[in-house]
């Protein structure tokens, strides 16, 4: 997936963290979400400026992100 337009880092904007499309949600926040056992119906209902694809976009950035750590070792 390419996530590139969905996942956004700006240094002025929450600390540099990646965001979804520039919101103030970081893609930690929404693992996290997941993580304590929201699904991504509860998450989409609790932020409506949020879409199914932002939630497979933070899925895929994470798995990205793990990939490349795991590849550095």
């Amino acid at each position: 997936m390419d996530y590139s337009k969905i996942i956004t880092i700006e240094p002025g904007k929450m600390g540099g963290k990646p965001c979804i499309r520039g919101l103030r949600i970081t893609v930690y926040d929404i693992l996290d979400y997941l993580a304590g056992g929201m699904t991504p119906q509860q998450i989409l209902h609790d932020f409506p400026d949020l879409t199914e694809q932002d939630i497979k976009a933070t899925l895929a950035f994470a798995a990205d992100r793990e990939r490349r750590l795991y590849v550095a070792i």
